[in-house]
């Protein structure tokens, strides 16, 4: 490799792996075991855990049927729809739970017709938590299922068709099967956008211990009062990263 490309690529290396590297040198190694079994960062994993996963859920129910509607629906503006779909990738999280309090508030266009027909608001609450993972995580499911649905071959459904098979039969028996590993890629990668959310999860469902406070909100509150209890939290989410990264190896990062 060429000097002038080899300089700036092992520079670009540096400058993304020095911060992680930052986090193992300045860990509390003799108290990690201590630390980590504190009720506060359980709890605080429980709640990320629990809310990722009905998250995931979620985007699983609703993201399947949307990824297959942009890939084989006949759909009117298909490129704007898919538009709209991806651009909680590149929002700010925080203006994404502005967008969720405007829509789902107790004041918001839905939410006050939930409070006063149901008697409950999603704002403050885990449910809130949970909308908001799904709202930052479901483009990462419907883009790889998506995906899925255009590299399958077609010939596998032609012929269940042709053989009698409803629409709804071929879907789930020979559809789904087909673009199961896309689905799965997905609702990984959904799952670890859910666990790291921030951003629109502390605007629109806040910081509350046992209610509303994930990982990631407990690593910013410890940043304040406790930076080494932070670090900790800090690497179990890298650790959760890397084992995302490591799931997916085969095919988002390659073999070799």
């Amino acid at each position: 490799m060429p000097w002038v490309l080899a300089v700036p690529a092992v520079a670009g290396l540096a400058f993304l792996v020095l911060p992680l590297a930052g986090l193992l040198v300045r860990a509390p190694w003799p108290t990690m075991g201590r630390r980590l079994a504190q009720p506060q960062v359980l709890e605080a994993l429980r709640l990320s855990l629990v809310t990722a996963t009905l998250a995931t859920a979620i985007c699983l129910l609703l993201g399947v049927p949307l990824a297959w509607l942009l890939a084989r629906g006949d759909l009117p503006g298909r490129r704007l729809v898919r538009a709209l779909v991806t651009v909680p990738l590149v929002l700010p999280p925080v203006v994404g739970g502005v967008a969720l309090l405007l829509v789902l508030g107790r004041n918001g266009l839905v939410g006050r017709w939930i409070h006063e027909t149901l008697g409950f608001s999603l704002p403050f609450t885990t449910a809130g938590v949970v909308v908001a993972e799904a709202f930052v995580a479901m483009p990462f499911l419907v883009i790889s299922v998506e995906g899925a649905l255009k590299a399958a071959d077609l010939r596998f459904e032609e012929a269940a068709a042709t053989l009698g098979a409803s629409r709804w039969r071929v879907f789930t028996r020979v559809t789904l099967p087909l673009v199961a590993p896309g689905i799965s890629a997905g609702a990984v990668l959904c799952w670890a956008r859910a666990l790291g959310e921030f951003g629109a999860t502390i605007t629109f469902a806040g910081n509350f211990p046992g209610r509303t406070q994930t990982m990631p909100l407990a690593v910013y509150l410890a940043l304040e009062t406790d930076p080494e209890a932070a670090i900790v939290l800090s690497l179990v989410l890298l650790a959760v990263s890397v084992a995302v990264l490591a799931s997916l190896r085969e095919r988002w990062v390659g073999a070799s």
